[in-house]
């Protein structure tokens, strides 16, 4: 306890020392209060887009992959989306046809056809709703689950019933209070009859994953169009034959297309270390981008700083003249200006958290991205700011330690 008393007396000199000149303080703190608060703001992002990559890759998981008509696009450019959007061809229910009769490394193949539509139930209906036309085996290589009812059979597909799966936003809209299985629901103005309720999903940045109904594919281009927009969903036999899984359909498709070795290919495939690997090159730029702000926001922060504790050092010549004139050592006036420095940077950080905190909770309930602040955030945003503090105030406490008392006592004499 012994030990501990000097510096709690120090600390609490600190906390005098910047009460004392609140605004001073404030001015003082800004850069540190910046560069936290963009620290937490960033790293709020990367966790936040952190769910999102979750979601998807346990949609796919380990062994699944799509294939798709526009490959996923490291760096995404406009133009060359657009330049592949023109010559990429769609994909086709014979290219499916012909990838499960010859793909032997593949457990699972479903297809997935998509376009958004109007659903109605009597006088309440939705927009917007993403209608998706499957394959019977659609729901197990998606990770769909069945809350209730069942999903559809490959004789249904092929028979094109008219019958739907709904996502939980469609059910709490249209069925508030009712049991959705057997009720009819129009659907792009075509009737289909509900025979299942998909388990809820929730969301990812703020864009719901419940917002769905599923009907099978052979009703979808039927009703909706005979070329309408494929994607192929893909699950190899474990995940140490995934590659090769996906060769093998890389392989057959451009057989099917007729590629000549050399050509690129007009297609797509996506896996789970694809999406991984894409979200890691994203939170590299903005980790940089946020590693060149926050470093010049705390250099100016502790520059200023510096200088600001220069000039305690001086204003308070004489109080360190008495000091050490009753006893006070060189080593108690470094901790105390190394204390009060250390105190001023970290309350800068403290406020950098609490402005971070309000800018994600705006952005979060004003947009979709959902940024949530990490406990890690903070512990390493007022860690910083305290080093900063602590490695800028050497120098102005060292000064004040060297005083000579005889001088500094004359100082205002």
């Amino acid at each position: 306890m012994q030990a501990i008393a000097p510096y709690r007396e120090a600390f609490s000199i600190a906390v005098r020392s910047l009460n004392a000149a609140k605004l001073r303080s404030f001015l003082t703190l800004l850069g540190v209060i910046l560069a936290t608060t963009t620290l937490i703001v960033v790293m709020s992002m990367v966790h936040g887009m952190d769910v999102y990559v979750a979601k998807q890759v346990s949609d796919m998981g380990s062994d699944g992959f799509r294939v798709q008509r526009i490959p996923l696009l490291g760096d995404f450019d406009p133009k060359k989306y657009l330049e592949l959007e023109m010559k990429n061809p769609k994909l086709t229910v014979e290219e499916f046809q012909f990838l499960k009769k010859h793909a032997d490394l593949l457990q699972g193949l479903a297809i997935e056809a998509g376009q958004s539509a109007a659903v109605h139930y009597h006088a309440a209906h939705l927009d917007g709703v993403s209608l998706i036309g499957a394959t019977a085996n659609y729901a197990g290589l998606s990770n769909i689950e069945i809350a209730s009812g069942r999903f559809l059979t490959e004789t249904e597909n092929q028979r094109r019933a008219a019958i739907a799966i709904i996502g939980n936003d469609v059910r709490e809209r249209l069925f508030p209070q009712d049991d959705p299985a057997g009720k009819s629901i129009l659907v792009g103005g075509s009737r289909f009859e509900v025979i299942g309720l998909a388990a809820k999903r929730g969301s990812v940045f703020g864009q719901s994953r419940d917002n769905f109904v599923i009907i099978p594919l052979g009703a979808f281009l039927k009703t909706f169009g005979a070329r309408p927009e494929l994607s192929f969903i893909a699950r190899a036999l474990d995940h140490d034959r995934l590659r090769a899984s996906q060769d093998e359909v890389r392989t057959g498709l451009r057989a099917f297309r007729r590629l000549r070795p050399g050509q690129p290919d007009n297609f797509g495939l996506m896996a789970s270390d694809s999406l991984v690997g894409l979200w890691d090159r994203l939170t590299g730029v903005l980790a940089a981008m946020a590693v060149g702000i926050v470093s010049i926001f705390m250099v100016v922060g502790g520059v200023v700083i510096m200088n600001i504790m220069l000039a305690t050092v001086v204003e308070r010549t004489y109080e360190i003249g008495i000091r050490k004139a009753v006893g006070a050592r060189s080593r108690d006036i470094l901790s105390q200006f190394l204390i009060e420095s250390s105190l001023l940077s970290a309350s800068g950080g403290l406020v950098g958290v609490g402005l971070a905190w309000i800018v994600a909770l705006t952005v979060r309930n004003g947009t979709s991205m959902p940024m949530a602040v990490p406990p890690s955030a903070v512990v390493l945003g007022v860690g910083i700011a305290t080093i900063v503090g602590l490695f800028f105030g050497v120098y102005p406490a060292r000064r004040a330690a060297r005083l000579d008392p005889i001088q500094a006592l004359r100082w205002e004499r």
